[in-house]
Order: structure tokens, then sequence, then C-alpha cells
């Protein structure tokens, strides 16, 4: 079963690449756009996974990271900065952010830090929609241009849908980079035994305050190519709502995805994103058919779908990040 697994999950990888590449030639405008919604809503569920599914913190706070690198670019850009300038500083803001909020983690877990980022995802959310000052209000921000590289305009759909999949690439990989890195362990670690990995020598405080900052950051990266997008920013999409970009939609991609797997927030985001535009065919009923989906994976399986997809080929029961033990993966760190 072990010899098949590894063969089997590289050609449905290979499949899934070769597919996204040619995706463009095979639907109209509007499911570019879609496909294109997707491609950043899974940067935005990368940076939750990070924080939720590696590290253990439960966040409902990334749809307003998400709004922060959104506003930073929509503002900027509408008033002649370059692109990649608003787009490293919706990082570093949303990454200084997210190490504030962070602190909170350090004295509360559970539901307890879930209603601290929730109250924090309300907080910005009511200054995105008052103070017009700086946002606009309820009347948004328009006419946000897309950027050029070397000249080739983002302009056409399909040129902005391989842009937002150049960065999906990218960010991934670096976000794969990280896992397998001593930093990765050590937030596997701390998620699996606290107290352990502190006895052990693992600075338990900084990578907490670590996770919330890279997982804010990444999502500040998901709002800057959001922006871009959609070229209109208001403060609706950033509540806590059941659209693309609110936080309970974040949460269930990487949840219905598989909390802790690397590819859970691109299977999250297929059921998130995607799948409700592919049950439309049931007109009114759509809603309905998506909600009993979901209710029912999340009842027969827990772990997401890759947790199922991982207890079907190997018998496992947590998932693959726990490859070593907390005790071993935290001495392995402290060295």
């Amino acid at each position: 079963m072990r010899a098949f697994r590894k063969p089997a999950a590289i050609l449905a990888l290979l499949a899934c690449l070769a597919f996204l590449l040619v995706a463009p030639q095979l639907f109209k405008p509007y499911g570019v756009f879609i496909l294109s919604i997707w491609a950043v809503m899974t940067v935005a569920a990368i940076g939750l996974n990070l924080t939720l599914g590696y590290a253990g913190q439960v966040s409902l706070a990334q749809a307003a990271f998400v709004g922060v690198g959104a506003y930073i670019t929509a503002w900027m850009t509408t008033h002649g900065w370059p692109f990649w300038t608003t787009y490293v500083l919706a990082f570093f803001v949303c990454f200084a952010v997210g190490w504030v909020l962070g602190y909170p983690a350090l004295r509360v877990q559970h539901h307890y830090l879930a209603f601290v980022t929730l109250a924090f995802n309300t907080l910005l959310y009511l200054v995105f929609r008052n103070e017009e000052w700086l946002t606009n209000g309820i009347y948004g921000i328009s006419n946000i241009p897309r950027p050029s590289v070397l000249g080739w305009s983002m302009n056409h759909p399909h040129n902005l849908y391989y842009f937002l999949l150049v960065h999906l690439v990218l960010i991934s990989a670096a976000t794969w980079l990280l896992i397998q890195s001593p930093w990765g362990r050590a937030f596997v670690a701390v998620r699996e035994n606290p107290i352990r990995a502190l006895s052990l020598g693992v600075d338990t405080r900084r990578y907490t305050l670590m996770a919330f900052a890279i997982g804010a950051g990444i999502g500040g990266l998901s709002g800057s190519l959001y922006a871009v997008l959609v070229q209109f920013i208001d403060p609706t999409p950033f509540a806590l709502g059941a659209t693309p970009t609110g936080s309970l939609s974040l949460l269930l991609m990487v949840v219905v995805g598989g909390s802790g797997y690397f590819f859970g927030p691109f299977l999250g985001a297929v059921v998130a994103v995607l799948l409700p535009e592919w049950l439309r065919f049931a007109q009114g009923y759509y809603l309905m058919a998506y909600a009993i989906f979901v209710i029912g994976l999340m009842v027969y399986c827990p772990t997401g779908l890759l947790g199922l997809l991982d207890r079907m080929f190997s018998g496992k029961k947590k998932p693959s990040t726990e490859i070593e033990s907390p005790a071993k993966t935290a001495a392995e760190v402290a060295r």
C-alpha cells in the first residue's frame, strides 16, 4: 500500500498542475475568474493552515488580515504607488499586526483564543466600514489598477490567472520549505505538547508568535492579490460571514481539506469556492446540497478529506505532518 501511495500522489499532483495550466483554454471568462478566486483564497488558507494546522492556534481573524492587505494595495495603487511596493508592505504590516495579536495566544487557548481573534476581526471590519477618511467606508475603493510584469499586462483574464497561479506556486514552495525546517518542526511540537516542548528547550513563546505573524503575513499577500483581481474593495467580504474571503469560509477550507496537511488548503478551497459553483445547476437547492455535503463530511470525517484519504491508503489517524513524536521533534529543535 505504501509503495502505491507515493506514485499515486505524484500522478494526482501532476494531473492537477496540468489541469490548472490548460484551464483558461477550457473555460469562459467567468470560469477563469472563479479559478482565480480559488488561487487567491488558497493562499489565504495556506496562512491559516500554518497557524491552525501546524501551530495549533485557533484563529478567526484571517479575513481581517486579507482585508488589511487588500486595503493597503487598493489605497496605495490608486494613489500612484507601484503594486510591488504595496505587495511587500501588505506582508510586513500584517506580519507586525499578527505578531501583536499572537500575544493573547500566550495566555488563552482553544475556544477562548477563537473569541479573541473573532473580536479582532469584528474590530477591523468596523474600522473598514466606518473610517471613511481611510477606507471610503461602504462606498469602497474602485478602479484599482492591475500590475504589469516586463510589459505583460494583467488586464487580460488569462494573463491575470497565470500571474496569480505563479504567486500560489511560489508561496506554496516557500511555505513547504518553512514546514520542513526546524521552525516547522517546532510548530508541530508546540501544537502537540507545549509543556513537553518547553521542557526540552523550545521557546514556545517565540514560535507561537511566529506562527501567528507568518500566517497573518501570508493572509496580507492574499489580500493584495485579491484587490488587483476584483479591482473594487469594500468592507463586506472581510466580515465573519460565508463569503469566500470571510473568516468562516477560510476556516472551512482548512478544516474540510485537512488541518495540518500541506495540501489541505488546496482541496478545502475547491470545496468552499468551486463546489458551490458546480452545484448551481440545482438552482435554489444548491446551498442546501452544499451544506449537507459539508455537514456529512465533518460528521464522518472530522480530519478532512486528506485525512480520509490518508487513512484509506495507510491506516494512519494523524496528519502526515506528525512524522515524529513531539518529544523527538522538540529535542531536535532545541539543539
